[in-house]
């Protein structure tokens, strides 16, 4: 057995990774010097010494791994994981909401000391190791094999919901091949006598009980939310929106059967197309009559907002939920890359290019949101009052609906919606599936095709309570806390994990042998402390800032947020659960342990 190097040293496994030591020359890219735990016996920094004249074994690695076809897929699956829905309606709500321009000094901030570091730290791990983040652990620190297992839980809670929201997206595509867009006016069957249609039509009075064609569209049409009376009676399942997910399913399945070799060609077309959707959009939304306001009101900075701790956590939030590191996708894509690929390089691209996609992505929202403000008579601030997925099913497609080219309008941009959700599904259930299979590569390596059958079967049915009635608030539910805090307590223990017991140095050794240069010292320094307490300052402000969850007129009772918390621990405390386990089935003592650690 071979003792793994790790501050607990005392873990023990049977595996060795997937190289083994010869001493022959690097013939090819695949091949790297890797000699982090091949010092002698003692030595007080183990790994790479530069210094060092003893010579060094050579690891050549194996070919039987699945590798990108092209760098572009690997970047396109990272850029099409990182930049999702999110992007679209959060951003720019956070941003106003948050002082405008001076919320950007924050968000940038918050990007540069957290969010870059740890996406770069994730990429780093994934392409060294090579593998998913269960057996990963095996490599740096198996009493934190726990995180692995809390990731893939997480994983399968974002796809019971992540994929009804694309559904509903489907749903709004296919009504939308129409010459009227279905909801322009309030003649349609499921509107209400509360209906009312402010465009094109003068002395409107619009009250508190007043709704737009396009809130009682996506209500009562998409959702029949009103045949729902909260959590407690959901309703039965709309089978039209079950199909859609069906539909999205298959999707799924085909892109990911065959591994990366054909999800790295369909992010060629669902990674690029919204980009070029966004443009389009953006040209439109900027000819649009008062669309300055509402570009005005986007921008300008409330620098008394800065002195505010909540405008910090929402940025710190953003940041960390925008780029994605803790979710074990971006240790699943870069574990398929060349050793000596510039991991360093592809973190800042992809992350420049995440950002940068949020800032445009609020100059669409908020030239349209100009518009309606200008139509409506009243102020951009009650326009925008709608946020995450009513922002994009409610207040922008009934901007569309009023423009000349409606039709064509609504299908680009639910295409874009469809294409922006795809990539993060594929990225998320690639996390599971890359974990799943290289921790049982015996049973399940040659078995591919039918475990991802397998997995895309489980997200269809853990997703059918999302598509009653009231499925919208099962979403809600699962958003809040399926994921939430869960996911930053993953993260922050897994930039814990790595910087402080597998040892900063350790990593950086790493790095130096996939990239011929070894992290600086801003790099270090933000590993080690900025980082983590990045995440230790969300997870402590999202306790002590806690408002009341509600959704359209529902508020959510008492017992739906002890179910939330449940859910929300239900994934985490696998990491203290396997701990435990380590510690009582492991010979020796803690005080044992204790002091080979202090000999170390």
């Amino acid at each position: 057995k071979r003792t793994l190097k790790c501050p607990l040293g005392w873990l023990k496994h049977d595996k060795l990774p997937s190289w083994e030591p010869k001493h022959v020359p690097m013939p090819r890219q695949d091949s790297a010097v890797m000699a982090g735990s091949l010092t002698h016996h003692g030595s007080p920094n183990p790994g790479y010494s530069p210094n060092s004249a003893v010579p060094v074994p050579v690891i050549t690695q194996t070919d039987s791994r699945d590798k990108w076809s092209k760098k572009m897929d690997f970047l396109l699956s990272v850029v099409g994981f990182a930049v999702d829905l999110g992007n679209v309606w959060r951003f720019p709500y956070i941003c106003y909401q948050n002082g405008g321009g001076a919320f950007l000094i924050p968000y940038i901030l918050m990007a540069i000391f957290g969010g870059v570091p740890l996406f770069y730290m994730e990429l780093a791990l994934g392409q060294y190791h090579r593998t998913g983040a269960i057996s990963i652990w095996k490599h740096i620190c198996p009493i934190f094999k726990g995180i692995g297992y809390a990731i893939c839980i997480i994983a399968l809670y974002v796809s019971f919901y992540y994929n009804t929201i694309i559904a509903w997206a489907l749903f709004y595509f296919y009504s939308s091949f129409s010459t009227i867009l279905p909801w322009t006016n309030c003649d349609n069957v499921w509107n209400t006598p509360d209906c009312t249609n402010y465009f094109g039509v003068d002395n409107v009075t619009w009250t508190n009980s007043s709704r737009s064609p396009a809130e009682e569209f996506y209500t009562r049409n998409v959702l029949e939310i009103h045949k729902a009376s909260g959590l407690r009676n959901v309703g039965g399942v709309r089978w039209q929106l079950m199909l859609c997910l069906f539909l999205i399913f298959t999707i799924v399945y085909f892109s990911l059967w065959k591994g990366v070799k054909t999800s790295g060609k369909v992010v060629w077309v669902t990674a690029t197309l919204p980009y070029i959707v966004l443009f389009i959009l953006l040209i439109r939304g900027a000819t649009l009559p008062g669309a300055w306001r509402g570009v005005v009101f986007y921008l300008k900075p409330q620098w008394g907002k800065l002195l505010e701790t909540s405008v910090w956590v929402d940025a710190a939030a953003q940041i960390f939920f925008s780029l994605g590191p803790g979710f074990g996708v971006l240790l699943a894509l870069s574990s398929y890359n060349p050793f000596t690929n510039n991991c360093y390089r592809d973190a800042i691209v992809t992350s420049l290019v995440n950002c940068l996609t949020s800032f445009v992505s609020g100059f669409v929202i908020f030239t349209v949101l100009g518009y309606m403000a200008e139509m409506r008579k009243v102020e951009v601030e009650d326009v925008a009052r709608d946020k995450g997925p009513s922002l994009l099913f409610i207040t922008y497609p009934e901007a569309i609906a009023n423009m000349m080219g409606s039709t064509f309008f609504a299908i680009i941009f639910f295409v874009m919606m469809i294409t922006l959700g795809l990539d993060s599904t594929f990225g998320g259930l690639e996390a599971i599936i890359t974990a799943v299979l290289d921790e049982y590569p015996d049973q399940l390596s040659h078995r591919r095709e039918l475990f991802v059958l397998g997995l895309v079967i489980v997200c269809f049915l853990g997703s059918l309570s999302t598509l009653t009635n009231g499925g919208a608030y099962v979403v809600k539910l699962l958003e809040e806390f399926g994921v939430g805090c869960s996911i930053i307590a993953v993260g922050f223990l897994e930039a814990i994990a790595v910087s402080w017991f597998y040892g900063i140095n350790r990593f950086s050794n790493d790095v130096q042998a996939m990239l011929g240069k070894a992290p600086g010292l801003f790099w270090r320094v933000c590993w080690v402390a900025i980082s983590p307490a990045f995440l230790a300052y969300i997870i402590v402000s999202s306790f002590l800032k806690a408002p009341p969850l509600t959704l359209f007129d529902y508020k959510y009772p008492d017992w739906s947020i002890t179910v939330g918390y449940i859910i929300g621990f239900s994934s985490f405390m696998w990491i203290p659960i396997y701990m435990v386990y380590k510690l009582v089935w492991t010979p020796g003592s803690l005080k044992q342990v204790s002091r080979r650690k202090v000999r170390r």
